[in-house]
């Protein structure tokens, strides 16, 4: 579908066919390494990856995930490279383009990312910021289907704070045709311009993109349901305040049952057991967590491979 060479910043840039391409090329690299057959498509390429976040998930499965691909990936953060010591983004992006052949980057600001894929002549993977968080939603979307089969007309319910996850969730569901409705308390609900883009995607694929303070009402025959911490990195000064706001926007059975007898339950990871949900829920047979984090290293590699392998998928 023409990813090669492309940026991934945001799920709003892709097209229906590309997001359904990243879904159906995971699917296939997920069986290689399962089957033990060979899928080196980058083999002698290199990615930079850039970390001003700490991070598990993320590290683990986007270098791991690139040596499976036959690469080598090079860990920086802050303290290893120059862009801790104030090195223009732009000054990075020109230099690593010509020694690697694609970075992947997990910051803070969202214009740090925007203004390296600006000034970079390869490929830049948004590995999370505070605005967005790509990759994570079109895992959740590959897992869902892995589950359901079928994601047109789903009903994905997110609950807590309209955070970079909930923002990215929405034009996932957008692109795939899932109905969503993020249930958020005043004060936490999703940036505005975030939920009128990710309907105006919605509008092509006849899903609908709802915001709802009734937590109860929105739970209403939900296929998933998806919560994140409600203190992401960088908030830990508003923590006891947002614990107080947030304290009922919980997935616990009493929800659950307000959702279809098969609702999944689903979580990006860390989760802070007895807030956003349950240790019930956490651990009962509805969720799949564990699927959910197993395949970003799946999701992932099809988004190295399409943007940067010289091999057709």
């Amino acid at each position: 579908m023409g990813l090669k060479n492309k940026d991934l910043i945001s799920i709003h840039d892709l097209s229906v066919g590309e997001v359904a391409t990243i879904l159906d090329v995971s699917a296939k690299l997920k069986r290689k390494l399962k089957q033990g057959e060979s899928h080196e498509y980058l083999k002698g390429k290199t990615l930079a990856m850039l970390f001003s976040k700490a991070s598990t998930r993320t590290r683990v499965s986007f270098e791991t995930g690139f040596h499976q691909l036959g690469g080598h990936p090079i860990y920086l953060n802050d303290a290893t490279s120059q862009i801790g010591r104030g090195e223009p983004v732009r000054d990075t992006a020109r230099v690593l383009s010509r020694m690697v052949d694609g970075i992947m980057i997990r910051t803070f600001s969202h214009e740090s990312v925007i203004e390296l894929a600006k000034y970079a002549t390869i490929p830049v993977i948004n590995g999370l910021t505070d605005l967005l968080h790509p990759c994570q939603a079109l895992t959740d979307m590959f897992t869902i289907l892995e589950h359901k089969e079928v994601l047109k007309g789903r009903k994905l319910v997110y609950v807590g704070d309209g955070n970079n996850m909930a923002h990215s969730l929405m034009f996932a569901c957008a692109k795939v045709g899932m109905n969503m409705v993020c249930a958020s308390p005043r004060g936490y609900q999703p940036n505005p311009e975030i939920v009128r883009e990710a309907q105006e995607d919605a509008a092509l694929t006849g899903a609908t993109i709802s915001v709802e303070e009734d937590m109860q009402k929105a739970a209403k025959g939900a296929d998933v349901f998806y919560t994140d911490v409600w203190t992401s990195m960088g908030e830990e000064a508003e923590k006891a305040k947002r614990q107080q706001d947030l304290h009922d926007y919980q997935i616990n059975k009493e929800l659950l049952a307000l959702g279809r007898s098969d609702a999944m339950v689903l979580h990006c990871l860390p989760a802070h057991r007895g807030e956003e949900i349950t240790e019930e829920v956490m651990e009962g047979p509805q969720a799949a967590i564990f699927d959910q984090a197993e395949n970003r290293l799946h999701v992932q590699k099809a988004i190295m491979a399409l943007l940067m392998s010289d091999e057709r998928l």
